[in-house]
């Protein structure tokens, strides 16, 4: 996706392209207002120990950094959600919500994976969607495809990995996965602050911080995904 930053922590929304008609008191005066979508923040607090970080300040190597990697995880999984999944709170349509009318169905049959890439790529194709492509896995697709092999013994990933020349993205915050194009221009992300760490409060012993961004995400051509969503999610994002 094309990536719009960092803009900074003062940025807060990105135009659309969009007016709304407005009344205006001057005769003859046409009013119309712009309209934006807005950056939402994701603030992911977390504690180190004192002695932790007075250990990092004297150059050991074996910091206890725990709190801080699941506190990134956290994040990221935010991030990926409205991206993929979208974030309604917050006005992001994600990817697999605005390709919803053109998602194709998944089961537990992961030999017929290939053919399933094989039908998305062909609707891409007729739609006019140049690529290259890639697929998005989450965690019940990647695991059920690394683990099976078609009946010659072959692995299935290794199938799909050949329609897609290798791009395959494990997306652990996807329920399904996606196939899209990577040509650019069909997805944007647009980022205020980018990660940066904050200081909340300490009390002698621990160290309150915390991760914090500002985003947005906009699909521009929501025919550009394929969403493959098992059984039960079909119905859409």
């Amino acid at each position: 996706m094309d990536f719009t930053g960092p803009n900074g922590w003062e940025y807060s929304s990105v135009g659309i392209g969009r007016t709304r008609a407005i009344r205006h008191s001057v005769k003859g005066v046409n009013s119309q207002l712009r309209l934006t979508q807005p950056l939402v923040e994701f603030t992911v607090p977390f504690t180190l120990a004192r002695s932790e970080l007075d250990a990092i300040a004297r150059g050991a190597e074996d910091a206890d950094l725990e709190n801080v990697i699941q506190a990134a995880r956290a994040a990221a999984l935010a991030e990926d959600g409205a991206i993929f999944e979208g974030f309604k709170e917050a006005g992001i349509h994600g990817i697999l919500e605005r390709g919803r009318a053109q998602v194709l169905t998944l089961t537990d049959d992961y030999e017929r994976y290939p053919g399933v890439v094989a039908s998305a790529l062909t609707w891409l194709r007729q739609q006019g969607i140049d690529g290259p492509y890639a697929i998005a896995l989450g965690p019940r697709c990647f695991q059920g495809l690394t683990e099976t092999t078609n009946k010659g013994g072959y692995p299935v990933i290794d199938l799909v990995k050949q329609q897609l020349d290798g791009r395959i993205v494990w997306a652990p915050a996807i329920d399904g996965a996606v196939v899209l194009s990577t040509r650019g221009g069909d997805f944007e992300l647009v980022v205020g602050q980018d990660f940066a760490v904050g200081y909340a409060r300490e009390d002698g012993a621990n160290v309150e911080l915390y991760l914090q961004e500002s985003i947005t995400f906009r699909v521009l051509t929501p025919d550009a995904a394929v969403p493959l969503r098992y059984a039960s999610k079909s119905g859409g994002g």
